[in-house]
């Protein structure tokens, strides 16, 4: 699965707690990711996943936003994956609940 992949990945990598969904008992800062899409063509295997950093203000969340991309970049180093594009990144404060979050979705090839 694409999604957990990408989320021991990313855990390693920024050292921040990334999860599927949202849990009770996550610090101010922290990723949740999301398969958006998908498809498959000749045994190769195609993934929209949206990667949601969430924290304390809008700067440190557009920050922790930018980290993710610059690790996703790295991502093809992983066996599974073997291209990772930027589709686009936006904020995407979660006004209802008071919190600060950008998102990044990102086009991902992998087997």
């Amino acid at each position: 699965m694409i999604e957990k992949v990408i989320m021991d990945y990313l855990e390693e990598q920024l050292g921040v707690p990334t999860r599927l969904e949202e849990e009770s008992g996550l610090p101010e800062e922290y990723l949740l990711i999301e398969k958006t899409g998908g498809g498959m063509d000749n045994h190769i295997k195609t993934a929209a996943i949206a990667i949601q950093s969430y924290s304390s203000s809008l700067y440190k969340a557009a920050k922790l936003n930018e980290k993710v991309k610059e690790t996703m970049e790295n991502s093809i180093d992983l066996d599974d994956i073997c291209r990772c594009d930027l589709n686009s990144d936006y904020n995407y404060t979660d006004t209802s609940r008071k919190k600060y979050r950008y998102q990044a979705v990102f086009d991902i090839v992998h087997y």
